[in-house]
């Protein structure tokens, strides 16, 4: 699951939803060349993400899930959807006693939330030292590839948490979840960070672009990443 490179995954998400013109936006990141691209398990019926991962899949690029279910039943559900959709990358959830006997064997790595995760759109509480303390017990399990960590998401020292997480374990870490800036990125980076994921900031036009509109949004993420890659 470690990329050869941080990773920019472009997801087709607001507020932590599947937008409604998702397959428009798709097009847009696959002729800006984005190569790694996501969505959630909630905002649009089955078939329509069914049809999103396809189109990723043809295009040669990366398709990533982020669960965002609540109870346990709902992240088994969630896990039997990915393989459904037959996407590369499972993101996100609390619960990988529930989904790793549900995708065992069948090819799909797999990074859930450290830390607890609640409400949607998702928060992360806990304390640093406990949330530090759940990534390196996931990273131990047999069947976790990697880390989605909502660093942005958690109300204390989000710069911190993203060192000390990347730093306790050896597995990639993934930092999702309102990064809205270069220096945000610049940091992820900077930090050892495996990626990190943009939706909601890239479709609302948060970033400084020289070009507007979601191509616009699209290559100033990746001069920030470019930028941040550069300097570490």
């Amino acid at each position: 699951m470690q990329p050869t490179a941080p990773a920019f995954i472009f997801m087709l998400t607001n507020q932590d939803r599947t937008v409604a013109d998702a397959g428009a936006r798709l097009e847009d990141a696959l002729a800006a060349g984005v190569q790694d691209i996501g969505f959630k398990d909630v905002g649009l019926p089955l078939a329509a993400l069914t049809a999103l991962a396809r189109r990723i899949r043809a295009a040669g690029a990366t398709a990533y899930l982020e669960v965002v279910s609540l109870d346990a039943a709902s992240e088994r559900r969630s896990a039997e959807a990915a393989l459904e959709l037959q996407v590369d990358v499972l993101m996100g959830g609390t619960r990988p006693e529930v989904v790793l006997p549900v995708i065992a064997g069948r090819g799909i790595s797999y990074a859930p939330f450290a830390g607890r995760v609640v409400g949607h759109p998702s928060r992360l509480d806990g304390s640093l030292e406990e949330i530090v303390a759940d990534a390196a017990r996931l990273a131990a399990l047999d069947g976790v590839t990697g880390l989605d960590l909502l660093a942005y998401r958690f109300a204390g020292d989000a710069d911190r948490l993203v060192r000390e997480v990347c730093a306790a374990v050896a597995k990639p870490v993934f930092i999702a979840g309102s990064i809205d800036s270069p220096a945000r990125i610049a940091t992820v980076i900077g930090a050892g960070a495996a990626g990190f994921t943009v939706g909601t900031a890239a479709l609302d036009g948060l970033f400084p672009a020289s070009s507007p509109g979601l191509a616009g949004q699209l290559a100033a993420i990746r001069r920030s990443l470019d930028e941040a890659v550069a300097r570490r």
